[in-house]
């Protein structure tokens, strides 16, 4: 069918042959190319929209290798067929690290029939007071000494948050002035840029190891940018390596020694330590003055329970200056969820729902294994939500272009990534398939949307 394509290019900075190739992607998904259809010769392109063809060229070079054309010598460009078909029921969502749902909602229907008969329930239909319900401080103290060797840690320390990202957007109110410079690792969690550019700061990449942050890397990032304020990760997000106790304690060197605020972002830490596993300082036991700490149930027993915890610095009025911040956004952290939450925890449910995902989680990161190889990085911990690709930029996005037509949504490579850090790589969210054979068809097509890179490397 058709040689006529003569597409109009979006106005941008990025080069002719992205836009090119974004027009391209463009029209094939809202079904205005169709799978088998010709595209014009590259001179006819290049002459029809006033372009050099090396330009065209290049942008059906970039195509063909996303999987959008296949180019035949002798034949032409063809708008390619699908790697396979996306599944009846909607494509395989990987884009979330979640930890598997089997455990918790087996036990919901119990947890809310317990909760209608709690006395306690009314009192949850109210606002919150402002560090949160004193059971949830309670259970928020005794899950993080479980996990954490932080013994020390007191109720009277915590404030309730309704997840995470609410509890590291009231560290930073409270840590930085919109428009200052703000550390994290080169790879980070992408919930950190939004939480910048809504709230007007700077963020510096720092260099990373196989334990993530390097104490070289926050040393420099802070000697050049006069930033005050870090954010870490020890259970890393998105590379799913961990922070050993010497290099945290590295870590609080350089921080003591710069004069740093740390926003310690713990919240994959159950996988890493604590009920049945060595437990790891934290770095808010190891510089209980200088460490706001965050840390949730989103990703080891649930994410709708919304129940967070954010730990304040010892001394100082940081008590007050949180309690402002968080009533400014929340007014007070969770309510039923909270309630289910800390019964869980209380009761041990809690500890037998992590348990359970740590099992399903370390099937998932050996199906994943065994599907991708070498290509896949291997967590330090042997139960992950999620695992590491390292690709180069433009290769991740050809591949994350690919899985998604074949029916599998990965985390778009550029999500976690700040700019000019040297990482790129793509995040593979294990937890997200319903069940393991779905996530060996995702597994399958990931495998091969790989396959051209893994070819170019033999070369």
């Amino acid at each position: 069918m058709q040689a006529s394509w003569s597409p109009t290019l979006p106005e941008g900075e990025t080069p002719v042959y992205e836009r090119l190739v974004g027009a391209l992607a463009n029209d094939i998904a809202t079904g205005a190319l169709a799978p088998g259809d010709r595209l014009p010769p590259q001179r006819d392109l290049a002459y029809r929209l006033g372009l050099g063809v090396g330009t065209v060229t290049r942008a059906y070079a970039e195509a063909e290798q996303r999987g959008l054309l296949s180019c035949q010598v002798g034949r032409g460009s063809f708008v390619a067929s699908r790697l396979s078909e996306t599944p009846a029921d909607g494509p395989i969502d990987l884009t979330r690290s979640l930890p598997p749902m089997a455990a918790s909602s087996a036990r919901l229907s119990a947890a809310l029939a317990r909760a209608a008969r709690d006395p306690k329930a009314v009192e949850r239909l109210a606002y919150a007071p402002p560090a949160g319900f004193a059971e949830d401080l309670e259970a928020g103290a005794a899950w993080l000494k479980q996990i954490h060797r932080w013994d020390e840690l007191e109720p009277g320390r915590l404030l309730t948050c309704s997840g995470a990202q609410q509890a590291v957007a009231v560290a930073l109110g409270v840590a930085a002035r919109p428009g200052e410079a703000v550390i994290g690792e080169a790879a980070s969690f992408a919930g950190l840029k939004s939480l910048a550019g809504l709230m007007g700061y700077r963020l510096i990449p720092a260099g990373m190891d196989r334990e993530g942050l390097t104490p070289e890397g926050l040393a420099q990032a802070a000697r050049e940018s006069g930033a005050r304020v870090a954010y870490v990760l020890p259970t890393q997000n998105p590379t799913a390596r961990l922070m050993s106790e010497a290099r945290r304690r590295e870590i609080v060197e350089v921080a003591r020694w710069l004069d740093l605020i740390l926003i310690e972002d713990d919240l994959y830490g159950a996988y890493a330590g604590g009920f049945g596993l060595p437990r790891l300082a934290p770095l808010a036991a190891l510089a209980p003055e200088r460490t706001l700490f965050v840390s949730a149930l989103s990703k080891s027993v649930a994410p709708g329970l919304r129940l967070g915890w954010l730990a304040l610095p010892e001394g100082g009025d940081w008590a007050d200056r949180a309690y402002s911040a968080l009533h400014a956004v929340a007014l007070g952290g969770p309510t039923l969820g909270g309630l289910i939450a800390c019964r869980w925890i209380a009761d041990g449910t809690a500890e037998t729902i992590l348990a359970e995902n740590r099992l399903e989680l370390e099937a998932r990161v050996d199906l994943a294994a065994e599907a991708l190889g070498p290509a896949m990085e291997r967590p330090t911990m042997a139960a992950f939500p999620h695992v590491w690709l390292p690709l180069a930029e433009l290769e991740a996005e050809r591949v994350g272009s690919r899985a998604l037509r074949a029916g599998v949504e990965l985390t778009p490579a550029d999500g976690p990534i700040l700019p000019g850090g040297g990482m790129s790589g793509l995040r593979l969210c294990l937890g997200g398939a319903p069940d393991r054979a779905s996530l060996a068809r995702a597994l399958a097509v990931v495998r091969d949307a790989l396959a051209p890179a893994a070819a170019r490397t033999l070369v």
